[in-house]
């Protein structure tokens, strides 16, 4: 009889192609294949739905953990490293822009794709960005 922690089975889901490309390009960014990066986020966001008395907790509620996930979630680090392996030496200014180099460019995307879905607005009288509730 095999270990039911080794089958492995599929789970389909839908979401709008937009998140689907920022999920491939994320994942592409930490070398991980599409499956493997859903998986993982699922699993970290879970972290988050535990019961915090870990004597309510069964054997039958424990999940195995992956041996390839990212156990802390710390793609910071794994960005870190990156940075650095090309052997060069950043200082603390010159590491924070490599680390930031498209936060702009995903805020200015964030902010349009919130606009267009009616949750942000921006009010020029009040200069600056507000929930559209």
């Amino acid at each position: 009889m095999g270990d039911d922690s080794d089958e492995r089975t599929s789970v389909r889901t839908y979401v709008p192609r937009y998140q689907k490309e920022r999920w491939q390009s994320h994942a592409a960014r930490l070398d991980m294949s599409q499956s493997e990066f859903v998986r993982t986020m699922v699993q970290a966001g879970r972290s988050g739905f535990e019961p915090d008395d870990s004597n309510s907790a069964s054997a039958e509620s424990e999940e195995p953990h992956s041996p390839d996930a990212d156990p802390g979630g710390n793609e910071l680090e794994t960005r870190v490293v990156e940075a650095l392996s090309d052997g060069d030496h950043y200082d603390w200014d010159q590491l924070v822009a490599a680390l930031t180099d498209d936060i702009e460019q995903r805020l200015d995307e964030t902010l349009q794709e919130l606009q267009s879905d009616g949750r942000v607005r921006y009010s020029g009288r009040h200069g600056g960005y507000v929930l559209d509730e």
